[in-house]
This record gives C-alpha cells, sequence and structure tokens, in this order.
C-alpha cells in the first residue's frame, strides 16, 4: 500500500528521519545561517529532479500554490535560523522540545485561517504548556544545561511560531495530493536565499564550511530536508494540520535521547521535567482529534 494511503503512516516515518536533525547541526559546528543556508541548498538538486518528474507527469503547478509554498519559505529559514541559536543556547535536545511548541499555534492559527476550530482541551493546555517552558528556562532551581537557557526559551517560542506559519502556509500550497516534492522545492528554494541572505547578520555565514562540516550538513540535507520532509509533505494536505502536529512530537521526543547519547547533553531534573511537562501539554492538547472528512483524490477544495 502506497504512503499515500498511509498519511498517518508517512508523518510518523517522516518525524523519525527529522529526529536526528538537532543532533546533526551541533556536530556540523557551524554557524546557525551556515547550518540553515548548507542544509537547504544540498537538497535541493534532489527536490529538483523529484519536482520535475511531478510536472512531466501531471502537468505546472498552479501560480497560486507556488506563491505560497514560496511564502512558507520566508517562514521555515525564520524558524531554521531562531532554531539553531536555541540549540547553541540551550542544547539540542531541548531547543526541539521547544520549537514544538508549534502545535498550539498551529491549532491557535489553524483555528483562524483555515476555520478548524480547536477544542477546550488545546485552550486549557496553554497554561500547562507555560509552566513547562518557564522550569526548562532555568528560572526554578539550579545547574540548568546550557549556555543561555532563558535565551534558549525566548528562541525556540519563536522557532515554534515561525515553524507553525511554515507547516500551515506549506500545507495551503499542497493541494494537489499527487505532488509532494514541488512545494517542498519552493519551499527549500526561497528557505535556502533568505538563510543566507541573513547570515551577515545572525552570526556570520560561512561560504565554504570546512570539513567534517559538509559531510554533516549533506546527511542533514538528506535525511532531513529531502526524505524527512517529503514523508510530512504527503500527510500535511491528508490529516488534520492539529493531528500531524502531536504526530511530530515524535521528533522532540528522540532528539533528547540522540543529544544525551550522542552529544552528551545533560539537562538538569527541573528542565527534564519541564519537557516532559510540555510534551503531556500538546499531547492533551490535541487528543481525540478526529479527521473531519476525507479528501478527493487529486486536488481537494480549499
Amino acid at each position: 500500500m502506497a504512503l499515500t494511503d498511509r498519511p498517518v503512516l508517512a508523518a510518523v516515518a517522516g518525524a523519525g528521519c527529522i529526529a536526528a536533525s538537532a543532533t546533526l547541526v551541533r556536530l556540523a559546528d557551524t554557524t546557525p545561517a551556515t547550518a540553515a543556508t548548507f542544509r537547504t541548498l544540498y537538497a535541493l538538486p534532489v527536490l529538483a529532479l523529484l519536482m520535475v518528474r511531478e510536472d512531466r507527469r501531471y502537468g505546472r503547478r498552479p501560480a497560486r500554490d507556488r506563491w505560497l509554498a514560496a511564502a512558507a519559505g520566508v517562514f521555515f529559514a525564520a524558524d531554521l535560523l531562531f532554531w539553531h541559536h536555541a540549540i547553541a543556547a540551550v542544547g539540542a535536545g531541548i531547543a526541539t522540545v521547544l520549537g514544538n511548541l508549534q502545535v498550539v499555534f498551529v491549532g491557535l492559527i489553524a483555528w483562524w485561517l483555515l476555520h478548524e476550530r480547536p477544542s477546550a482541551r488545546l485552550v486549557a493546555a496553554v497554561p500547562v504548556v507555560l509552566v513547562g517552558v518557564v522550569l526548562i528556562s532555568g528560572v526554578v532551581g539550579a545547574d540548568a544545561y546550557g549556555e543561555d537557557p532563558a535565551r534558549g526559551v525566548v528562541l525556540g517560542i519563536l522557532t515554534s511560531i515561525t515553524y507553525a506559519g511554515f507547516l500551515l502556509l506549506l500545507r495551503r500550497g499542497s493541494h494537489d495530493l499527487r505532488r509532494a516534492a514541488g512545494p517542498l522545492f519552493d519551499a527549500t528554494l526561497v528557505g535556502c536565499l533568505f538563510s543566507a541572505a541573513a547570515g551577515p547578520f545572525v552570526g556570520g555565514l560561512d561560504l565554504v564550511p570546512s570539513w567534517p562540516a559538509h559531510g554533516w550538513l549533506l546527511t542533514l540535507a538528506i535525511t532531513s530536508q529531502v526524505v524527512g520532509w517529503l514523508l510530512i509533505s504527503v500527510s500535511l494536505p491528508r490529516v488534520p494540520a492539529a493531528l500531524t502536529s502531536v504526530i511530530l512530537l515524535l521528533q522532540p521526543v528522540a532528539s533528547v535521547g540522540l543529544a544525551a547519547a550522542v552529544l552528551d547533553e545533560r539537562p538538569s531534573r527541573v528542565q527534564l521535567a519541564g519537557c516532559v511537562i510540555v510534551l503531556v501539554g500538546v499531547v492533551a492538547a490535541t487528543a481525540g482529534r478526529r479527521e473531519s472528512r476525507q479528501p478527493a483524490e487529486g486536488r481537494v477544495a480549499a
């Protein structure tokens, strides 16, 4: 059975592929803008070939869909830059947990723009999540992990907001369910250009990263930007926005474990408790949501 027939499975597999992203960024040991630029740049040739194949089979995509995907790329660049700075400030594992607060923002923005009314659970979960964020910030307790946990929390929240914008715009630009590479190529291209342009203003841009940074960034591009996001793109237009966001929470759970095993990151007990509270809160926020409609073949209504 094709993954297009199992969008939830595609989202789970995609979340698994992107789980190592933060660890690979840390291993590359480059500036945030360099990591954002080259992870997208290295992915473009593969995505371009897949997009050309789609266009030959189904024809060119409507301009509206391309503009929406391009707009998603602007949010994606901001998401990556905020997130990579958060990784430096508070560690790969915790930064990924904070970035996935997007589930709350996706639910609220989807209500506002897409008329997908959030459940009372989501509203009730907001104060719970905020308690977890406070614990992660290092304000409570001692020996908080990270160079600047409080700054990392602020950057993590900004990551989650821009991540939410990226997911929603990419979803809106992916109406044709037969295509996944086209919208992702447009978003990745714009994300690459904006990351490179912002580089000199947000910590610098290394035009020629040293080895083994190239190897880590190439691995990041293939596993996350190409395979991971292609799988997630398959699921985005087929399931409710909030449900996709919950599935993507597999990423931060795995990221915390990988960061501990590979990078020897050791958050304090208070910070780990905050991570648990955040994850419990966002899962509870969308628990019980059911897919309200089955999308038709091909292009679905906006």
